[in-house]
């Protein structure tokens, strides 16, 4: 039997991992296969075709996929997954496809992805673990896997020969219970690592920020969701930072536009900066957004979402906000949003910004790590 993988045309970072497993499935059954992106005629007629899907809002792209698979070979069965198939299962019936599939497929949970098929791509992707402990109202992770579960005791098998990086894409690697031999197998491996989906700052200790420092990780993760949450974030970078990781190697995204308000918000970019660590703000877009961007949460407006992206273009870098002096200055004195994210472009009358990036450019001669090479790693394109 032929099998065809599409991954839709939708924007994306990574390679399908989903339907890289699915490969190694079916050529254990001893099965072909065939990976396309978008639409585009294969080199074999196929028995069946698996369509992937990502965010809510790239339906539309998933929805194409399946109409032209469709109708190119109308007795192939088409079978579409992935998140917006999962949360969407209704929606995504009505794209024409044979069966819409809820959820991860167990059989293939456990294989090592058919890299091969993507041999541009170095970095081996993999969850130690599936599922969280905690139902943050705004995630999807409580609907897609539920409560913490899979927990893997090794990860050897799943890191692809020659490559150089591991991505461990787990919704919260701190909360598994063999969190610590995942870790030791990892530093084993003496490959670098990306904790891709944060670390969970409440659990952050003294032993795990030691152990943390071990790891070749050009960035470490955190979020700030909410206000609540100050004396965890705090600690975790005081903590992490006093074993040796720098601060501008220190990510911690940021959520807005959600329940909070303009001026919460506001805070706890602050409070980052304060503390000498990057923002990364994070847009809130509902489970079932069907374009993205759309959503104005009720203590938001349209104009201060578009000061945020703006604050974000002209001050800082890839979208983040590092804790450049300048930044940290115009926070600190800011009594609240509006002050704050108000024209950034007046830095440039007195050439404040260009200042402020040449100490930076110093501090990279003494041994700084390079955060215009750590954002765009995990923040551009590489798939």
């Amino acid at each position: 039997m032929h099998i065809l993988l599409i991954e839709p045309s939708y924007y994306t970072r990574y390679p399908p991992l989903g339907l890289l497993k699915l490969a190694s499935y079916h050529r254990r059954e001893g099965d072909t296969v065939e990976l396309i992106r978008g639409c585009s005629f294969p080199d074999r007629k196929p028995d069946k075709v698996y369509i992937t899907s990502l965010f809510t809002w790239g339906w539309t792209e998933v929805w194409e996929s399946v109409r032209y698979y469709k109708s190119l070979f109308p007795t192939a069965e088409i079978c579409l997954g992935g998140i917006y198939a999962s949360l969407m299962p209704e929606h995504a019936k009505l794209s024409g496809a044979d069966q819409v599939h809820i959820g991860l497929v167990k059989q293939a949970e456990d294989l090592l992805p058919a890299y091969d098929l993507v041999p541009q791509w170095k970095w081996s992707i993999l969850f130690a673990s599936r599922g969280c402990p905690n139902r943050c109202p705004f995630c999807a992770v409580p609907r897609l896997e539920g409560r913490l579960n899979s927990c893997k005791e090794s990860i050897k098998h799943l890191v692809y020969p020659g490559h150089n990086r591991l991505i461990l894409w787990d919704n919260n690697i701190l909360a598994s219970p063999s969190w610590g031999s995942v870790v030791a197998e990892a530093i084993q491996l003496g490959i670098a690592v990306d904790y891709n989906q944060g670390l969970d700052a409440k659990l952050v200790t003294p032993e795990i920020a030691e152990t943390v420092s071990k790891l070749k990780m050009p960035c470490v993760r955190l979020a700030y969701d909410f206000k609540a949450k100050s004396k965890y974030v705090k600690n975790a970078i005081e903590l992490l930072t006093s074993k040796g990781i720098r601060g501008r190697e220190i990510l911690v995204y940021v959520l807005y536009n959600f329940n909070d308000t303009p001026d919460d918000f506001f805070e706890r970019v602050r409070d980052v900066l304060t503390w000498g660590a990057v923002v990364f703000p994070m847009r809130f877009e509902p489970l079932d957004s069907m374009t993205r961007n759309k959503y104005i949460s009720p203590s938001w407006d349209k104009n201060r979402l578009e000061m945020i992206e703006k604050v974000r273009r002209v001050l800082g870098f890839s979208g983040t906000l590092p804790p450049y002096s300048y930044l940290i200055e115009r926070f600190s004195k800011a009594t609240g949003f509006d002050e704050a994210f108000s024209e950034p472009e007046r830095l440039f009358d007195n050439g404040t910004k260009r200042r402020a990036h040449k100490v930076y450019n110093r501090g990279l001669m003494n041994g700084e790590r390079n955060w215009r090479v750590v954002v765009p790693m995990f923040t551009g394109k590489q798939w």
